[in-house]
């Protein structure tokens, strides 16, 4: 199963309309799944409003496909974020994809610089927070912020990742040459 990740919407609904323009047939009919790793509404006390930030149209967009969504709450993310959700919020999740532990997070507790626990080589942490797509191994884990489609640093293009038959790609939400990729081993 394809598996669509992206982080840090902030409420932001031109940016998700993107996102989103591109790929919800996939997410719709089930062939592909959409994984939230939380900042989904909420533009944070320390964050500038984003351009377009409407959390209710993202909540209705996201309401419309939660069947395909997993969201992971982030340290934005509230109780009234959960009550105008048709979807839950969890900790963190993992699924078993091609033999590998993938593990989906914010990223604010587990990030290369705090390894999760109890997975081995070739397993993956996907998280955001950081709001920069970026890469790392340790013990030999697979740690991949895939950036955000809502608030970036002006010198980072909004990006999203993508999981298809063990491959990882990180895409920039506008269109052009993916930002990094590797295959799952």
């Amino acid at each position: 199963m394809k598996l669509y990740i992206c982080s840090d919407i902030h409420g932001s609904f031109p940016d998700l309309k993107k996102f989103l323009d591109a790929h919800v047939k996939e997410i719709q009919s089930g062939v592909a799944r959409l994984v939230l790793l939380g900042d989904v509404y909420n533009h944070g006390p320390r964050n500038p409003l984003p351009a377009g930030y409407a959390p209710m149209q993202v909540a209705e967009a996201l309401n419309a496909i939660s069947a395909n969504i997993f969201a992971v709450k982030g340290n934005c993310d509230s109780e009234v974020d959960e009550m105008i959700s048709n979807f839950k919020f969890c900790t963190s999740c993992s699924l078993e994809v091609g033999g590998h532990k993938l593990v989906f997070t914010h990223g604010h507790k587990i990030n290369p610089d705090h390894p999760a626990q109890g997975l081995k080589a070739g397993d993956a942490v996907f998280y955001g927070h950081f709001h920069k797509p970026s890469h790392a191994e340790v013990e030999g884990v697979h740690y991949v912020c895939v950036g955000a489609i809502g608030i970036c640093p002006a010198d980072v293009k909004r990006s999203y990742a993508v999981v298809d038959d063990g491959k990882v790609s990180v895409l920039p939400l506008d269109g052009g040459e993916q930002i990094l990729s590797f295959e799952l081993k």
